[in-house]
């Protein structure tokens, strides 16, 4: 992912997590098992001390279930630990999702929010002229025509005049397009979607950035778009 601009930071409220049922109940399990292993060596212990010398127990018995509780220990610790990683991993997730509120960035996908005008981005392995076909939420086509695509990036910027030169109404509308090389081939084209983080879901996991109503996790983000500036 390219980073085009320095991102402002936004504060941003979210709903807050629990965790106090969750290490209660950790620390129940740990405790539980400790006490049945302080158990388990107090009895092995008494016998140990109380066995007939002339007819010993089996120690490879209590071996055995000496490395068993001992495994099970090891294992509660490694659980622990892993889900303290989770933890982190999931606040580092939440602070770069916030990073992205009030940014224009430009993500995977096809449908974007027309108010006015509308974005898309697309990306070409080669030149070519795609075909270029924008239908709103109900199926309807809005509006169809040539573009032509230069290797690389490219961006389409419609103002909702139908073919016809009728304005469409705000709402979500569907891009698709289709390219041809000068030998009749197909050429792939990947669409993009460019608009303004509105806000973020941190209640997700992963969290979900909305843009135009639609929703993204952060890895489907490609561009942060530095916002065009005019000198006076």
């Amino acid at each position: 992912m390219a980073v085009d601009a320095t991102m402002p930071t936004t504060v941003v409220s979210a709903p807050g997590t629990n965790t106090t049922s969750s290490n209660t109940t950790s620390s129940t399990k740990t405790a539980g098992i400790a006490d049945n292993f302080q158990t388990f060596l107090t009895l092995l212990t008494t016998q140990l001390q109380h066995q007939n010398p002339m007819d010993p127990l089996d120690t490879n018995q209590f071996t055995q279930q000496l490395v068993q509780f001992a495994g099970i220990e090891q294992q509660l610790k490694s659980n622990e630990q892993l889900k303290a990683l989770v933890d982190i991993e999931k606040s580092t997730q939440a602070t770069n999702a916030l990073i992205y509120v009030g940014n224009t960035v430009s993500v995977d996908g096809s449908k974007a929010a027309f108010d006015k005008s509308a974005t898309w981005n697309f990306q070409s392995d080669k030149d070519t002229t795609a075909k270029i076909t924008i239908t709103n939420s109900t199926g309807q086509t809005a509006y169809t025509g040539n573009f032509a695509l230069k290797k690389g990036g490219n961006s389409f910027v419609w103002d909702g005049k139908g073919n016809d030169g009728v304005q469409w109404p705000a709402g979500t509308y569907t891009m698709t397009a289709t390219g041809t090389d000068g030998s009749g081939n197909n050429v792939a084209i990947s669409t993009e979607v460019q608009g303004v983080v509105d806000s973020v879901d941190l209640s997700a996991s992963p969290p979900l950035l909305s843009i135009g109503g639609q929703s993204y996790t952060t890895d489907k983000v490609k561009r942060v778009i530095r916002p065009t500036t005019t000198s006076s």
